[in-house]
């Protein structure tokens, strides 16, 4: 997984009830686009995020 600042990131809901959680990506930590990503969530929370395969990250060109 790649990303760049300004993308965007979703993280799918692993459990039964558990909603998804959306956000921007402020920093790339990572070489070349790779993670961590620090994100900040629609929520106002920010956190870094080593996204799995629950995650999806789009670009707002796409």
């Amino acid at each position: 997984m790649r990303a760049t600042v300004g993308d965007e990131i979703l993280v799918h809901g692993r459990t039964v009830g558990s909603g998804e959680r959306r956000g921007e990506i402020v920093e790339v930590r990572g070489e070349d686009g790779k993670p961590p990503y620090l994100v900040k969530f629609n929520d106002g929370h920010q956190g870094l995020v080593f996204p799995g395969s629950d995650s999806q990250v789009t670009s707002p060109q796409r």
